[in-house]
């Protein structure tokens, strides 16, 4: 089955220089093992093609039902520096909830 991220998460997201950082939580504890198995840093990478030119890097924050990822060379150079609309990488974690993810459990 699919679904969408923003049927079982929410985001924070903002920048560290030119990598974004999207906090991806799960809105019940109960999907954290779902978004832990099923949204690796490759499928990340590959939602942001074309925006994030370097590598994803993902944490795991299983005492908050969380995960965090770093997308590197995502925000032209920073915010102090880049000419993009969204510099510090603020819209990132929406459009990341908008990623589909196929399940195996009932959601």
């Amino acid at each position: 089955m699919k679904i969408k991220l923003e049927n079982i998460c929410h985001t924070r997201s903002g920048d560290k220089g030119d990598t974004a950082n999207i906090g991806l939580i799960a809105l019940k504890p109960e999907y954290y093992p779902i978004i832990k198995k099923y949204v690796t840093e490759e499928k990340v990478k590959k939602h942001f093609e074309g925006i994030c030119l370097g590598k994803v890097v993902r944490y795991e924050m299983p005492n908050l039902n969380a995960l965090n990822f770093l997308l590197h060379n995502s925000l032209g150079g920073g915010g102090t520096v880049s000419l993009m609309n969204d510099a510090q990488g603020k819209t990132l974690g929406s459009a990341l909830l908008r990623m589909e993810i196929e399940v195996e459990e009932q959601v």
